[in-house]
């Protein structure tokens, strides 16, 4: 079948994309001198600035299905799948139907991965539509992990 090995090729080129190393530049010195700094009453008082620190990697990644092609949440969900151990994909109201396609064409053609649904949690939400009144809408969340 073409598409299982589109599919697997498209995961390959993830994987190996999250493989490759990256290099930052390191600077270059500069060979103006720096000035001197002048004491003044305002540079005193001002604290030290604290060196930066990346905050934690999330450890799960929520993919909202809306209205654009499935491949798109396809690719979005492998993508996170490639750095994360889980994603969670969620849909409301008619979208529950393609936020299901995506699970289930992750898990159809990327059983060879070893991908599984970890958790499905179906609830629903009081929205106010547009002529004021509050609706029930339902949502359902996936969760797919490695």
């Amino acid at each position: 079948m073409s598409s299982n090995s589109d599919a697997s090729d498209i995961l390959d080129e993830i994987l190996e994309d999250s493989k490759k190393p990256t290099s930052t530049p390191e600077p270059q010195p500069t060979s103006t001198p720096e000035p001197q700094p002048t004491s003044t009453p305002e540079s005193e008082t001002k604290s030290p600035k604290k060196p930066f620190s990346p905050e934690e990697k999330p450890t799960r990644k929520l993919i909202l299905v809306g209205v654009k092609p499935l491949v798109t949440y396809v690719n979005s969900t492998l993508t996170q799948l490639s750095t994360l151990p889980t994603v969670t994909i969620k849909a409301r109201g008619q979208r529950i139907t393609q936020a299901v396609d995506v699970s289930q064409f992750i898990m159809k053609r990327m059983h060879s991965i070893g991908y599984r649904i970890s958790d499905v949690r179906i609830s629903s939400d009081a929205l106010e539509s547009r002529d004021g009144k509050t609706r029930n809408v339902s949502t359902i969340e996936i969760d797919i992990s490695k």
